[in-house]
């Protein structure tokens, strides 16, 4: 058996990192340019820039497609409604980013916990303030979503000392990483005792608002809240008012509404806040990981096994039965 498959490009070439070989062939497409003819006999798309609108903008041209993969994590700007109603197997890229993401949510937590942003201002008008700072170990991490992400992230909290809990769909008990999962109903119940708050939530209608202005208030005023996931899923507008009036002692958003957030943006001047530009699943050797996925799936789709990470297009996003 023998498959064509598009590929849409993203920021850097991915040429090199598809081989060519006797069951596959690749088709490139540039999302700036209108796709070459060859591209709607497609059998299979590996879309590296979700942002991309080609696939979407050609939906109905594309007259074979069985599987479509994406480069990313969520799913929520590829699943748009013609494909959601569809027959096309949605794959994402799901455990490529676990470790980066763990590793930059820990290092948030240790940006705020050691007030690094009054030590980066300080160095730069040149002031020598000796202080002291808290420790991450002994305080109390909830994750909201108990993804893979945040598994990974609990596992590195709890090896600096940290207690964890988790809130997820469902209430379970036991979990070796989270302990006592609690249902999101019960969401301000853990937030009161909580020292940081990590939200790791995809972007769906279930996820949307989840942590609002009541859920912002529940927290004590030495919380600090870190979001990780989707910037819909914060009100933001309740944490920027926490964080100026002083009744939170700090966040870290690498997500947020809109992205990219514009320059003019009140966000940008909140106190105690840290906010990055959507990064922190970003690091070196990526894209080679989820070329190895996609060729992994490959494989699978030829042979007409099922394929990983089959994303479950009803609840926009990969269940594992334990979220």
């Amino acid at each position: 058996m023998s498959v064509l498959v598009g590929v849409i490009e993203g920021d850097t070439p991915s040429r090199d990192l598809l081989a060519p070989r006797p069951d596959a062939g690749y088709v490139f497409i540039e999302p700036s340019t209108e796709p070459p003819t060859e591209a709607f006999d497609a059998d299979a798309i590996l879309m590296w820039n979700p942002r991309s609108g080609v696939l979407r903008e050609n939906w109905s041209r594309f007259r074979r497609l069985r599987w479509v993969h994406t480069g990313s994590a969520g799913v929520e700007r590829v699943l748009f409604p013609e494909l959601a109603a569809s027959d096309v197997v949605l794959t994402n890229s799901r455990y490529v980013f676990d470790q980066a993401l763990a590793e930059y949510t820990i290092a948030l937590m240790l940006a705020l916990s050691k007030d690094l942003l009054t030590t980066f201002r300080d160095q730069a008008e040149h002031r020598w303030d000796q202080r002291e700072t808290e420790t991450l170990s002994g305080k109390l991490a909830v994750m909201v979503g108990v993804g893979p992400i945040a598994r990974r992230t609990a596992q590195l909290a709890k090896a600096l000392g940290m207690s964890v809990r988790g809130i997820g769909r469902t209430a379970r008990t036991g979990d070796p990483d989270f302990g006592d999962v609690v249902g999101s109903n019960d969401l301000k119940t853990l937030f009161a005792d909580a020292d940081y708050v990590v939200m790791v939530l995809p972007n769906t209608p279930q996820t949307a608002g989840m942590v609002d202005a009541a859920a912002v208030a529940a927290l004590k005023p030495t919380a600090r809240l870190i979001n990780v996931g989707r910037g819909a899923t914060l009100d933001q507008d309740a944490l920027s008012e926490a964080l100026r009036s002083g009744r939170l002692a700090g966040a870290a958003l690498d997500v947020m509404r809109p992205e990219p957030l514009p320059a003019d943006s009140p966000l940008w001047d909140v106190p105690n806040l840290i906010i990055s530009p959507h990064m922190s699943g970003d690091h070196t050797g990526m894209q080679r990981e989820i070329a190895d996925l996609f060729l992994r799936n490959l494989d699978r789709f030829l042979r007409g096994d099922p394929l990983l990470n089959v994303v479950d297009k009803t609840l926009g996003y990969v269940p594992s039965g334990r979220e």
